[in-house]
């Protein structure tokens, strides 16, 4: 009988010890779990947070593009046309230039004027609640010769050189009477030359009217 009775305390003397064992690394391992839980669930808030906060940023960004398209809505009139397809307004002053020059007429000077004039207003004139810088460019635009004509493959690389010098020409033309785009802050002016290229050329019969300007604004909306 004692015998038994000493068995089972020395039982009793062993599980007990083993149980509070047991118990204790389930507490620290549900604990460890607790911790990285708590602390995956702090850093997925963050993120969500921070995620929140960019989506409400972009949200004013696109509202305020949206509202500076209206205002360029402005531009549209005698000196410029809108084109949806492409995104960017036409230059209406019908300019014509010689066959591979450059130079631009005095006849085409005084409208060419009054466009630059009203680009520079409804830009300097837009309000908006968040900093914009404004990319503007001038993109000039050269006719190919009639079809068959060998100075379409000849000529092909210089078109691209004599547009872009049709373009510096305009930027010239308007600095030269006091329409200097580069001394506004918020006005970032580029000239550029397609030559034969660039989408939305005119086809066929109105192959000429490619002797043009391009005026393409971009804004640029938040923190400069």
């Amino acid at each position: 009988m004692n015998n038994t009775t000493s068995n089972k305390r020395q039982s009793n003397d062993f599980f007990w010890p083993s149980y509070v064992d047991l118990m204790t690394s389930l507490f620290v391992v549900m604990l460890v779990l607790f911790v990285y839980s708590f602390k995956l669930f702090k850093d997925r808030e963050g993120e969500l947070k921070q995620a929140n906060g960019e989506l409400k940023v972009k949200a004013a960004e696109l509202e305020q593009i949206t509202k500076i398209r209206r205002s360029l809505q402005q531009l549209e009139g005698q000196y410029f046309k809108y084109d949806p397809a492409n995104e960017r307004h036409e230059l209406l002053v019908p300019v014509q230039f010689k066959a591979g020059r450059d130079e631009i007429q005095d006849s085409y000077k005084p409208a060419l004027l009054q466009a630059g004039r009203t680009l520079r207003s409804v830009l300097k004139n837009i309000k908006t609640d968040q900093p914009v810088r404004y990319l503007v460019i001038v993109e000039g635009m050269a006719a190919r010769y009639p079809q068959g004509d060998p100075r379409n493959t000849h000529e092909e690389q210089t078109t691209y050189q004599l547009s872009y010098r049709r373009a510096l020409n305009l930027l010239n033309l308007w600095k030269q009477n006091g329409l200097n785009f580069s001394q506004d802050r918020n006005i970032e002016l580029i000239i550029g030359g397609s030559g034969f290229y660039g989408t939305g050329r005119y086809q066929g019969r109105r192959e000429g009217d490619n002797k043009r300007f391009l005026i393409q604004v971009i804004p640029k909306v938040g923190r400069m």
